[in-house]
């Protein structure tokens, strides 16, 4: 099927330029102003007044999650059409093991679940949730062109259930770096969250306040510092995955401006609500986003974390899409640890943020296609396949009309899940036309997809955007000892009465000195 996309702009990461767009089987064919329609092209779509965007990249999703007793609602049918309803044009899930469970195994499981489900691209990253000699084995055999993993997850928080020590979470960053992945992290400090939940629900503290009084910011910034030392430490890559708080953020641009590889990924959920809602006196309310971490209590957090976005900060955006019924937040009515953790936000994530950053004034067209496409396709070793418009790259692509004003709810949701948590909000900017692998997929606001039609993509390890400065960094730091063996012989010369090359100089002091360098002065220094 060829399609041409007339009189729209153009935006990539890079540039916006008037021009039209040729699709044919799948691809982008041409991108040149005043293309002719030919015999075969079957449509032509006028983009007049509209930006001509790569279609969106959600780096983080959890579709059909077992999680907590529960299993998330939205699939990978459901999930996927979602996507493509808001402009996203791929995923990247996340396959995790049971604790000692084989890699190999949970990726076919993962693979069985998505494969004729899926009605748009999708990637997989792994996580890490024990360690062993065989786990270091398979992650290398996952990296292969049989499996197509570049990435790696550790959890630094659900103790007992997918939490890794620091030990175990540096020797597997020790092998990502060997192997090319690049490791991921959700940073929280889950030993101490399980002795504040003890104590909280010993006090009766039984709510979903619960949940963000035993997960205070500071924990994300510990766990997120911490990770970012081990990662320099092991010389190894870093995606810290929803950053939720100011602390978070902070870390990662002090050690970004130490020269560390760090990328920060906030999501739609902290972008555009807060965790005032924990504290609404109607339950159900209040568990509908229990997620961890926990949306900042802070009400200036999304603000200053798009602004993070705007100044380049903080690095690309996701939505950690993982859903749960009310009936299923139940389950924790009487035990806030018990209520399953996740929010919704596959669909409305590109709305979301176009207008808290292109609409409100603080990024242009171009820095939203970095947050929203390009840079995940770079970082994930996709690029310029996918996160671009191009002739040669995936005809992935959203007709995106900036006029349009869009009312977030759960009425008019694509997704599974019966609420949504930016239910009432108005959102400036919406996609009127997705289309994935050259098919219009959504279109005047109607969905138009066949469950399966997607593709398993398999990505390459040690992605250039990601591993280029790590074997420079492992010159430049690596441990050197100290050669003895020319004084050895002269151990005790002193003593011997043999005269010593040591030059001595005087001590420094704390003193201030009225003779600093250069001349002599009236100004202490």
């Amino acid at each position: 099927m060829a399609l041409l996309i007339k009189n729209g702009t153009v935006v990539n990461e890079d540039c916006m330029v008037k021009a039209d767009v040729l699709v044919k089987d799948g691809v982008i064919i041409d991108v040149s102003p005043e293309i002719s329609a030919t015999e075969d092209v079957e449509r032509v779509i006028d983009a007049t007044g509209k930006f001509v965007m790569p279609g969106g990249i959600d780096p983080h999703t959890h579709m059909q999650l077992p999680f907590m007793g529960e299993v998330a609602v939205d699939d990978f049918y459901t999930g996927t059409a979602a996507a493509v309803a808001g402009g996203t044009t791929m995923i990247i899930d996340f396959v995790i093991p049971s604790k000692g469970e084989s890699l190999l195994a949970a990726y076919k499981q993962w693979r069985d679940w998505a494969d004729e489900k899926v009605v748009c691209d999708y990637a997989l990253s792994m996580a890490i949730t024990s360690w062993s000699p065989e786990i270091a084995r398979e992650m290398e055999i996952v990296t292969g062109p049989e499996y197509g993993i570049n990435s790696f997850k550790f959890f630094l928080a659900y103790s007992g259930v997918f939490m890794v020590r620091d030990d175990e979470f540096y020797q597997g960053m020790l092998q990502c770096a060997k192997i090319g992945g690049l490791a991921r992290v959700h940073a929280e400090n889950g030993s101490v969250i399980a002795e504040k939940a003890k104590d909280l629900l010993q006090k009766g503290i039984t709510g979903p306040e619960g949940h963000t009084l035993s997960r205070p910011e500071e924990l994300e910034a510990e766990a997120t510092n911490r990770a970012c030392v081990l990662a320099s430490q092991a010389n190894c890559p870093l995606y810290v995955v929803h950053v939720m708080s100011k602390g978070a953020a902070k870390a990662i641009a002090h050690h970004r401006q130490n020269g560390a590889v760090i990328f920060g990924e906030p999501i739609a959920a902290g972008l555009a609500t807060d965790g005032s809602h924990y504290y609404n006196r109607d339950w159900l309310h209040a568990a509908r986003y229990v997620m961890s971490p926990p949306l900042s209590r802070d009400p200036s957090t999304p603000n200053a974390l798009m602004d993070l976005l705007a100044a380049g900060e903080l690095h690309l955006t996701a939505t950690d899409n993982c859903t749960f019924n009310c009936q299923q937040k139940l389950a924790g009515k009487d035990d806030f640890t018990k209520i399953p953790n996740g929010v919704n936000g596959v669909e409305d994530r590109m709305a979301v943020v176009w207008d808290r950053g292109v609409y409100s004034g603080k990024i242009d067209p171009m820095r939203f296609v970095q947050i929203t496409s390009s840079t995940a396709a770079k970082i994930f070793n996709m690029y310029p396949k996918k996160g671009r418009i191009s002739a040669g790259s995936d005809a992935d692509i959203v007709v995106w009309n900036p006029d349009r004003v869009k009312t977030i709810s759960k009425h008019t949701h694509h997704q599974a899940v019966d609420y949504n948590i930016f239910e009432g909000m108005d959102v400036h900017g919406v996609a009127d036309i997705t289309i994935s692998r050259g098919k219009i997929v959504w279109e005047n606001d109607k969905l138009s997809v066949v469950r399966g039609a997607g593709r398993y993509v398999p990505v390459s390890p040690f992605s250039p955007y990601v591993f280029a400065r790590i074997p420079q960094r492992a010159k430049m730091l690596a441990p050197r000892g100290v050669d003895r063996s020319s004084t050895s012989e002269n151990n005790g010369s002193a003593q011997n009465g043999i005269k010593s090359n040591t030059v001595m100089t005087k001590p420094a002091t704390n003193g201030k000195s009225r003779v600093p360098p250069g001349g002599n002065s009236s100004i202490f220094f």
